[in-house]
């Protein structure tokens, strides 16, 4: 009796779910459908172009303020540049020359 309870519910979750992708395909079809969707699904490329332009402005505006701190609060010299470490600004160490 406790076998057959535990397998009616499961066909009745089964069937829960197939209707819930039934309906998840339906409206995933409605909204292929529509000519606004194939628009904004075409664009994809340029909004990941925007995202990555405005990515780079950040880290740009980013390393930007960490030079003029680093300039204002430090006798050394620094410079921007990518870093394996992910530093937005690196110092400069003047080479000496031996003696």
């Amino acid at each position: 009796e406790v076998t057959n309870r535990s397998g009616k519910r499961k066909a009745e979750r089964l069937a829960e779910l197939d209707k819930e992708k039934r309906k998840l395909l339906m409206q995933n079809q409605s909204s292929t459908n529509h000519p606004g969707a194939s628009i904004a699904l075409a664009r994809s490329p340029l909004n990941k172009d925007f995202r990555d332009h405005a990515e780079q402005q950040h880290i740009a505006a980013q390393q930007k303020a960490a030079l003029q701190h680093a300039h204002a609060h430090s006798s050394g010299y620094f410079i921007t540049q990518d870093s394996a470490f992910g530093n937005l600004i690196l110092p400069v160490l003047p080479r000496l020359e031996a003696e």
